[in-house]
């Protein structure tokens, strides 16, 4: 029996060729089959070279399991979301790798309203039986269907039901950088929509067009070399505001008028306010890496902060179970509970954008004060040999004198004005730091400096 590495803790990721190949993608489809029985799946792919074959074959495993497949074609993960619970179907599988290099491909699978399937949800029983590859000869008459179908229109209805267009009562532009991947279509058909409602809001296209190819290099805006064509673009249009999204969308990053990336992090208490807005004392789920800003917001705004570990598994877990009505990460996944608790990417930008118009100011007036009130390092990534050793040892170091410490997710150590979390990647062999403080942005560059040093210190 050959072990499968694409396999990860939340989704199907490998390299081409080597660990993920049409007859790999055959074997998941019939054990996601074999394994949930499930009548009717949707599918959908990303615009990667290799994602439609990937499909078809990933399909033809789901028909051998004697499944019915819906195919939506070129799609955004949001969009397979979307067609489970819409539908009301058994499950879907999203063919995408996202941010991921060229040479690879993956799927994020769910099941009926599309709740997740990762490591300790069946994950590992669909692994398990496309390992063995030990299924049965299909009868022709058991196989199930394949069908080709739309859910475009009904998805962008959904979406428009977050906003009031009345709202949009001033004139204003957005950069929408769809970086070659599959946010396009989705694009165009919100224009429309504006369009149709004479709203005075210009989209300016960047990288429009989906090529697997990515001329433009592979859309993944929380890396910083990524950010340019966005902030560029702000810049020579003089837009209001920037957009740009990763490969499969579910995640979308934010640029002000002046072309200065916002963290996600203060995009999450933003949100959260407008959500709390609307449904006073609701409950909001938020990751552990950075916290003060997000509970100091849905605190003083009468809501609930609900502190859940990271990853997107998680927090649509957490979500269902508190009900919440919106839940956000620092890395700029954001979820909503009117969609099936799962993240969007699309979702976000349109909130902010009604935002600036009911306010009638800008995104950086809007976070100015939050990012002054606690500034924070971001997210740096460290690729370090011992990872746990050094955890450990910079939790001795720090625990002597803190005021509270958190094991939610990695190490969360506080002290009155400052706070860091440090915790290992669940998908990379990385570990990963987060500090803020309160009110003191040189406190917070001294104190991260500090542990970096640690890091790369006890790294021989």
């Amino acid at each position: 029996m050959s072990s499968l590495t694409c396999f990860k803790a939340y989704d199907i990721r490998g390299e081409l060729g080597t660990e993920l190949n049409e007859d790999i993608a055959y074997r998941i489809g019939r054990a996601y089959g074999e394994f949930l029985k499930p009548k009717t799946i949707v599918v959908g792919g990303d615009v990667r070279l290799t994602s439609e074959a990937l499909k078809l074959a990933l399909a033809n495993g789901l028909r051998d399991a004697g499944t019915d497949v819906l195919d939506i074609g070129l799609s955004g993960t949001e969009e397979i979301y979307f067609a489970t619970f819409h539908l009301g179907v058994d499950g879907g599988i999203e063919v995408t790798a996202s941010h991921n290099p060229m040479n690879y491909n993956g799927m994020k699978l769910v099941r009926e309203n599309a709740k997740p399937i990762s490591g300790d949800t069946g994950l590992r029983d669909v692994q398990r039986l496309a390992e063995e590859n030990n299924f049965a000869k299909v009868d022709e008459s058991q196989r199930g269907s394949y069908k080709q179908i739309t859910v475009l229109d009904a998805y962008v209805d959904h979406l428009m039901g977050y906003i009031n267009l009345d709202n949009f009562n001033r004139p204003m532009k957005l950069v929408i950088n769809s970086g070659n991947g599959a946010a396009g279509h989705v694009i165009d058909a919100i224009e429309k929509r504006f369009q149709k409602a004479n709203v005075p809001v210009t989209f300016i296209k960047v990288h429009h067009q989906p090529d697997g190819n990515f001329p433009n290099g592979i859309p993944n805006p929380l890396l910083p070399e990524c950010r340019q064509d966005t902030a560029d673009a702000v810049r020579e249009h003089h837009a209001d505001m920037g957009i740009a999204f990763d490969g499969d969308f579910d995640r979308c990053f934010l640029f002000d008028g002046e072309a200065q990336f916002i963290e996600g992090y203060y995009i999450v208490g933003l949100l959260a306010e407008a959500f709390l807005q609307k449904e006073p004392g609701a409950k909001i789920i938020h990751d552990p890496r950075l916290t003060w800003n997000t509970m100091d917001i849905v605190t003083k705004a009468g809501g609930v902060p609900v502190m859940s570990k990271t990853g997107h598994a998680f927090i649509k877990e957490r979500m269902r179970k508190e009900d919440a009505i919106y839940g956000g990460e620092m890395s700029a996944h954001h979820y909503f509970r009117d969609f099936a608790y799962c993240d969007s990417g699309m979702i976000p930008w349109l909130l902010v954008a009604e935002l600036l118009c009911v306010k009638n100011t800008s995104l950086k007036a809007l976070v100015a004060d939050r990012m002054a009130a606690f500034p924070a390092s971001g997210e740096i990534n460290c690729r370090l040999e011992n990872a746990k050793e050094t955890i450990d040892n910079i939790l001795s170091i720090y625990k002597k004198d803190a005021k509270k410490i958190d094991f939610t997710d990695g190490i969360c150590i506080e002290y009155k004005d400052w706070r860091f979390n440090l915790r290992t990647s669940n998908t990379e062999p990385v570990i990963r730091l987060n500090v803020e403080s309160i009110d003191n942005p040189e406190l917070m560059r001294t104190k991260t400096n500090e542990i970096l040093a640690l890091m790369v210190g006890t790294d021989k």
